[in-house]
């Protein structure tokens, strides 16, 4: 095999339609687009314009907004971590953080910071390096000998 022999599969690729190429191509004279009007035209950019009528846009009001500043964290069960445990993923002897728990597979990327949520029971001694815990979680991770550092205030 050689670079100069180098194809696409068959029926991988369609050539592309060339309008406006005379009528026996099937799409000649106007191109498929009809007949004359705003919209055979270049540059026609009327979304949401519905010939005068007020648009949906203006017809429903507008509700909430969304905060720019708003964290956005890993939640990450207590349950799901016992399992990682259990599966020689995590070691239990050293902090859990958000590096650990992306190298054990629990998380994909690591956001703004890991939430622990009290799903599920937890019986190793765990101590956790997180940016927030419900207060179900950190009564489960005390009750089982473990130690919950909130990293920041965000609770």
């Amino acid at each position: 095999m050689k670079l100069n022999q180098l194809r696409d599969q068959e029926g991988a690729t369609k050539n592309r339609k060339r309008v406006g190429r005379g009528i026996g191509s099937g799409m000649g004279k106007t191109a498929g687009r009809g007949v004359k009007g705003q919209k055979a035209r270049s540059g026609v950019a009327i979304n949401g314009f519905e010939g005068g009528q007020m648009p949906v846009y203006r017809r429903l009001p507008k509700r909430g907004f969304n905060n720019i500043f708003a964290k956005s964290f890993n939640e990450v069960s207590v349950g799901r971590i016992q399992a990682a445990i259990d599966a020689g993923k995590l070691d239990a002897a050293k902090p859990v953080d958000g590096a650990a728990l992306k190298a054990a597979g629990i998380i994909r990327r690591e956001k703004d910071g890991i939430r622990l949520l009290s799903d599920g029971e937890l019986k190793a001694k765990v101590t956790f390096d997180i940016a927030g815990a419900s207060k179900a979680a950190i009564e489960k991770v005390n009750k089982a000998g473990g130690v919950v550092n909130l990293r920041d205030s965000a609770e």
